[in-house]
């Protein structure tokens, strides 16, 4: 089940990403989106047997392939692309502490009431999403500056076409970044479990849940600051940083072996989670804003995260059978090292000093 969803939400990125694009009303995608969720999830409670759940489990990674980027479109119809750093830095504050809440939440129904009972909450939590979105004007959100065209765009300027987009150097650059960051990152924390297990089996489930919760919680206390610095300091600064941050990471993991200070070592994850959650949609709306196909281009970079993360798993899985966990993580350290080079010698920087936007950009 887990491999049809996975799969149906790789290749559906693309796709996903040229509907938010093709409909005017980015609210309504994300509406319609949230209530295909919600019905999944009652789907799993209701009705657990294999025809539903293979359903289910299409139609909720179909979902999310448009969730994502509808809601960064929505967010620069907002705010428009000069103040769209701050913004998503914000975004990415309560999507931390949403799944903090939602983890809680979720978790104590379970253990009090049953593993069905997970699935209702995620569908009643749909009520206040949908509530929230109910809220946001549509005349609020600017449809053209929404899918990156801007207020007046020009006439030699035509929007760009799928082609057109998969020749732009910076955007290719930063999804083999992205790719390469996947690569080294998604398969760090499993590995990371295991090893704590072994070492310390009574603590090991308290462990894992702070080596989640660590990282969230920097994500939420950090992620506005980054989205200022990344308008003051320009992208490229706190790229680096972010790779610095997981090769540190994944060279401390191949080293300690106090199952408690490896804690201390996600702190480092909460600060590549916390830069790349801002960059990846801030970097798209740099190299797109203009001439258009703003979800196409986060779809593109999302297809280049989900290769990545699959082939984290498989290729660290292996190493660590063959040659054991220090040499996994070194290798997924190496790996994050050469995300950095690609950044420092290749990526250029996609700050732009002066947009051509809606003067009344940001002040919705």
């Amino acid at each position: 089940m887990l491999s049809i969803g996975g799969v149906v939400a790789l290749l559906g990125q693309m796709p996903g990403g040229a509907i938010v694009d093709a409909v005017r009303s980015t609210r309504l995608v994300v509406g319609v989106a949230i209530v295909a969720i919600a019905c999944c999830a009652l789907a799993y409670a209701a009705a657990p047997i294999f025809p539903v759940v293979v359903t289910a489990a299409t139609v909720h990674a179909m979902a999310s392939c448009v969730l994502g980027p509808a809601i960064a479109a929505m967010t620069l119809g907002l705010v428009g692309p000069v103040r769209i750093g701050e913004r998503l830095g914000r975004n990415a504050r309560f999507a931390s502490l949403g799944n903090g809440v939602a983890a809680a939440v979720m978790g104590t129904c379970g253990y009090l009431l049953s593993s069905r009972s997970v699935f209702v909450v995620t569908f009643l939590l749909a009520i206040p999403v949908l509530y929230a979105l109910s809220r946001i004007r549509q005349q609020d959100i600017d449809p053209a500056r929404a899918h990156g065209v801007g207020a007046h765009p020009a006439e030699d300027s035509p929007p760009f076409r799928f082609r057109d987009l998969v020749r732009q150097k910076p955007l290719l650059i930063f999804a083999c970044a992205v790719l390469l960051l996947q690569l080294a990152n998604a398969a760090m924390l499993p590995l990371m479990a295991g090893v704590v297990t072994t070492r310390s089996a009574d603590w090991a489930p308290a462990l894992i849940a702070f080596c989640i919760v660590v990282p969230q919680a920097f994500v939420a206390a950090t992620s506005p600051t980054v989205g200022r610095k990344a308008q003051q300091w320009g992208r490229r600064p706190l790229l680096l940083a972010a790779f610095t941050a997981l090769t540190i990471r994944g060279l401390l993991f191949a080293v300690v072996t106090d199952p408690f200070a490896l804690v201390a070592v996600q702190i480092f994850d909460g600060v590549t989670a916390a830069v790349f959650a801002v960059m990846i949609p801030l970097i798209v709306s740099d190299i797109t804003f203009g001439r258009g196909r703003f979800s196409l281009a986060q779809g593109i970079v999302g297809t280049a995260t989900g290769i990545g993360a699959s082939l984290s798993t498989v290729s660290a899985g292996f190493v660590a059978d063959k040659f054991g966990a220090p040499v996994a993580f070194i290798g997924l350290s190496c790996v994050a090292a050469l995300g950095f080079l690609l950044i420092l010698l290749i990526m250029p920087e996609t700050k732009r000093d002066h947009i051509d936007a809606n003067p009344n950009a940001g002040q919705a």
